[in-house]
């Protein structure tokens, strides 16, 4: 499982090359960082890196059926045509597609987050905006969150405090 964490200011040269910190790199598994990325315009024109195979896990999880046919063909088109292959270089840098940071709206500088299995491109602006609309949002569910979590824990806990209880009532039996 993959796990991509972080928030992270920065620049396009003027080559559109942006380097993915070290510290994300790090968190993605040795190889698959080798395979490089594929950058696609996900939800809200925010660009997207997915690591080569989740990519290709998602690819292979839409499957033909699920949808209308004209709704999936222009599915198809459109996210395969938008999605492409980004190679990290030496440095540690990808090259942007400049077709592809015009229609995310994307100027000289970025903010690159870890959303799990993928990374996302917003302009520092957006990302700021939908920080304010939706932290509210995210206090809630984080306390759901840590609800269930405690849920679980207790259930687990409980679990072994009988099955404890059921060997204590059986050693006796087995002399």
């Amino acid at each position: 499982m993959l796990i991509l964490t972080g928030e992270y200011e920065l620049t396009l040269d003027e080559k559109n090359r942006l380097s993915i910190p070290a510290r994300l790199r790090e968190q993605i598994p040795e190889g698959e960082i080798d395979k490089g990325f594929y950058l696609t315009m996900g939800v809200n024109r925010i660009m997207s890196l997915y690591p080569d195979s989740y990519y290709q896990r998602i690819a292979l999880a839409v499957a033909p059926g699920k949808a209308a046919p004209d709704e999936s063909l222009i599915f198809e088109r459109i996210n395969y045509a938008l999605a492409g292959r980004v190679e990290l270089d030496r440095q540690g840098r990808v090259l942007l597609p400049e077709k592809a940071i015009r229609r995310a709206g994307l100027k000289e500088r970025a903010t690159l987050i870890g959303v799990r299995d993928h990374l996302e491109l917003w302009d520092p602006e957006k990302w700021e905006r939908y920080m304010q609309d939706h932290l509210g949002n995210h206090e809630q569910m984080l306390l759901m969150m840590r609800a269930e979590a405690m849920r679980q824990d207790q259930e687990m806990t409980t679990g072994y405090q009988q099955e404890a209880a059921v060997r204590r009532e059986q050693e006796p039996a087995d002399r």
